[in-house]
């Protein structure tokens, strides 16, 4: 498992979050206080508060956790 902090404030990004991350077969979790959402769900992500960046946990290993931090770079903030 990897844990990034990300920023979706805009639609667009959320949209396009949630386009990439779909094609894999393992779990994205948000976790934005005491609230953990399925990243998947584009309803459960504009149920958070996008003012400020959120934690994405990858549960993945190898290649494949690799391939999936690749796929959110773009939405990733210090």
């Amino acid at each position: 498992m990897k844990t990034v902090k990300i920023s979706l404030n805009s639609i667009d990004k959320v949209k396009s979050f949630v386009n990439d991350i779909t094609k894999f077969n393992f779990d994205f979790d948000l976790v934005s206080g005491r609230y953990v959402i399925d990243a998947k769900s584009i309803m459960g992500i504009f149920s958070l508060d996008l003012s400020n960046p959120i934690v994405l946990n990858i549960h993945a290993e190898g290649s494949e956790l690799e391939e999936a931090a690749r796929a959110v770079a773009p939405y990733v903030v210090d």
